[in-house]
């Protein structure tokens, strides 16, 4: 439910954004007769019976997978354990490029598949592995099988990790008003205009698409905040690419708090956002 509502909090599509994801549907056969224009944020959730060449594409005549069809968007993979390891691995130049490259006897292609990247799972085929309410009743043999399906580099991907407890009745019956849409999405944009302005001599328009030597620049952070992610990066283990992506999800934390500079609350932030792998995946 949270995943479907994503899209409507994202930054709205530029004019750009949305001829280059209708063209993209529009090769793939799926636009729609009465949308000429795509102009909301794409949204796609395959099933995870769903084939290698399915989600990045193929076919005799290459055409764009759901990867591709989520560009610009959301792509969705509920329960990811249940997806063929496989399939899973496949994402990981995707998500690192941006791009897909596919080769066939007939023809070589690239499709732009610059989508956000949003997936849930159960810690375990019963769901209650390290439950406080409820006994898991599945094996130890079991429990690793199960998660052993998401390997580590594609952890390593994810820059934001959220370990959700079950909601209590209490909870769902509380009249207490949530913030809205509307009003988390006036936020985004005005991040997005921050950035937009910061980046528009070096020709990108988001964090998420800082390269190593830009982040250098823009990421620069005060004393105490290095002292803090050089602790996380010793006690947790972390990779080369998860400092970049720290780094980058901790000057979105800065954006959106209206802070011109990085600071320590935000750092500490953006790793917390990593440690979850820590936890159900030791090695």
């Amino acid at each position: 439910m949270m995943a479907r509502r994503i899209p409507s909090i994202l930054p709205d599509l530029t004019f750009e954004e949305a001829l280059e994801t209708t063209k993209i549907h529009s090769i793939a056969g799926v636009l729609l007769k009465d949308i000429p224009l795509i102009t909301k944020r794409p949204f796609r959730s395959p099933h995870h019976t769903i084939s290698s060449s399915s989600l990045v594409g193929g076919g005799k005549i290459p055409k764009p997978g759901e990867i591709s069809l989520a560009h610009n968007g959301v792509l969705f993979l509920d329960e990811l354990p249940e997806f063929n390891k496989n399939t899973l691995e496949v994402l990981r130049g995707p998500l690192e490029d941006g791009i897909i490259n596919i080769s066939r006897v007939n023809a070589s292609l690239t499709y732009p598949c610059n989508f956000m990247f949003v997936a849930s799972m159960n810690p375990c085929p019963c769901g209650y592995f390290g439950s406080k309410d409820k006994e898991c009743t599945c094996s130890t043999t079991s429990i690793e099988k199960y998660m052993g399906k998401i390997s580590g580099p594609l952890l390593d991907r994810i820059d934001i990790q959220i370990e959700v407890s079950p909601v209590k009745y209490q909870k769902l019956e509380a009249e207490e008003r949530a913030e809205s849409s509307e009003a988390i999405k006036e936020r985004v944009n005005k991040a997005r205009k921050i950035q937009q302005q910061r980046y528009k001599e070096v020709g990108i328009y988001a964090n998420s698409q800082l390269t190593p030597k830009l982040v250098n620049k823009y990421c620069k952070l005060d004393k105490e905040s290095k002292e803090i992610l050089k602790s996380a990066f010793e006690r947790l283990g972390l990779s080369a690419r998860a400092h970049g992506r720290i780094l980058k999800v901790a000057r979105t934390i800065a954006d959106l708090d209206g802070k011109e500079n990085i600071n320590s609350s935000h750092i500490a932030e953006a790793i917390q956002y990593r440690s979850l792998d820590k936890k159900y995946w030791k090695n």
